[in-house]
C-alpha cells in the first residue's frame, strides 16, 4: 500500500531520492510548521519529517494516519511527546548523521573563544597591529580539564578531537558505564556540581528536560574557575541566558559559546548578542555539507525502516 509523506520543513535532495526511488512511497514538501495547508496535509499522512520547527499536539492529532515522526536531528522538544504517546506514533531521530558536525563545531568554538578570535583578527583589520602587545593574552587548550556532560555520539566524538588536544577529559552521564569512559580516554565523573569547580571547559550534550532546565545558572556559574570556557552546542534552556550573561559581566567565567538559545531566533533585546564574551552560532552545528546529506538521508531511510520494522533501537524515541 502507497505510503504519504509530508516533509515539513526541506530536507537534501539526497534524502528525497531515497523516497522517490522506492515505489511504496510519495512525498510532499511544505515548507514550515506556520504554513496554514498544513492543517490539511497532515490529515491524511502516514509519515511526517520534521527539522527544528514546532509540531503541538493539536497538529498531530489531526494526522489520522500518522505513525511515524522522523526528526532530522537528534532533539526531540519540538515535538508533543504526549500526544505522541496517547496516539501510538512512533518518534525517530538521525542518531548517526550528526556526531562528527557537532563535535568538530566544539571545537571551532572552543578554540575561537579561548584564542580571542574576534578581537585578534579585529586587531589587524582596524589598523591596529602595533598594539598587539597590549592585548590580553590567550588559553591554551593543552593540559586543560574539559568536562563532556553527556556522553552519547557527539560526546564520544568529542572526547577525540579533545585528546587531540592533549587535554584531560571528565564525562558526566549517569547511564553510560565507567569501563566504556575509561577505554575512551576519559574519566567518569559522578557529582557534577562537585567536579565542575575544577573544570577548564564544559561542553554540554544533554537532552533539555525538567531535570536539566536552567542547570547552568548563576548559583553554578559562581562557583566555576575564572579560566572556565562553557559551551551549549546541545539544547537551548540548559543554560539560564540572564545568569549567564550577569557571570560574563562579572569576571566570573572566561567566556561561553551557544548554537542554541532558549527561544530561536533569540530576542533582540538579549544582551547575549551584545556581550564580547559569548561566542554564537545560529544552531547551525550540523550545518556541514556532509552532515546535511547525511541526515537528510537517515531522515528518510528510517521512515522506510519504520514500516519495514527494521528500524533500529537507538534510533527510536522511548515515549
Amino acid at each position: 500500500m502507497m505510503k504519504k509523506i509530508l516533509i515539513i520543513q526541506d530536507i537534501n535532495d539526497k534524502g528525497k531520492e531515497i523516497l522517490s526511488k522506492h515505489p511504496d512511497y510519495k512525498f510532499e514538501v511544505i515548507d514550515d510548521v506556520n504554513n496554514p495547508e498544513l492543517k490539511n496535509k497532515i490529515v491524511d499522512c502516514d509519515g511526517v519529517s520534521l527539522r527544528t520547527g514546532k509540531l503541538p499536539g493539536e497538529i498531530i492529532d489531526l494526522g489520522k494516519k500518522l505513525k511515524i515522526i522522523s526528526r532530522h536531528g537528534v532533539g526531540y522538544d519540538n515535538i508533543d511527546l504526549e500526544t505522541c504517546k496517547k496516539n501510538g506514533i512512533q518518534i525517530a531521530i538521525t542518531a548517526t548523521a550528526n556526531a562528527v558536525a557537532v563535535a568538530e563545531h566544539v571545537m571551532f568554538m572552543l578554540l575561537n573563544i579561548s584564542k580571542r578570535k574576534n578581537m585578534y583578527d579585529e586587531t589587524v583589520k582596524s589598523g591596529k597591529f602595533i598594539e598587539r602587545n597590549n592585548l590580553p593574552k590567550t588559553i591554551e587548550l593543552w593540559g586543560k580539564k574539559i568536562l563532556i556532560a553527556g556522553f552519547g555520539r557527539i560526546g564520544k566524538a568529542l572526547i577525540k578531537r579533545c585528546l587531540g588536544f592533549e587535554m584531560k577529559v571528565y564525562v558526566y552521564d549517569p547511564y553510560v558505564e565507567q569501563n566504556i569512559i575509561n577505554s575512551l580516554g576519559g574519566e567518569k565523573i559522578n557529582n557534577l556540581n562537585e567536579t565542575i569547580k575544577d573544570m577548564d571547559a564544559v561542553s554540554l550534550h544533554l537532552p533539555l528536560t525538567t531535570e536539566t532546565k536552567n542547570l547552568v545558572n548563576y548559583d553554578l556559574l559562581k562557583t566555576l574557575k575564572k579560566n572556565c570556557i562553557i559551551i551549549n552546542a546541545a539544547r537551548g534552556g540548559i543554560i539560564n541566558e540572564e545568569d549567564l550573561n550577569k557571570a560574563l559581566n562579572e569576571d566570573l567565567i572566561f567566556g561561553a559559546g551557544l548554537d542554541v538559545f532558549e527561544t530561536e531566533p533569540p530576542q533582540n533585546n538579549n544582551p547575549l548578542l551584545k556581550n564580547e564574551k559569548v561566542f554564537l552560532s545560529p544552531h547551525t552545528a550540523t550545518f556541514t555539507e556532509e552532515c546535511i546529506i547525511r541526515m537528510g538521508k537517515e531522515t528518510a531511510q528510517n521512515i522506510i525502516d519504520f514500516f519495514e520494522k527494521k528500524l533500529e533501537k537507538n534510533k527510536i524515541v522511548t515515549l
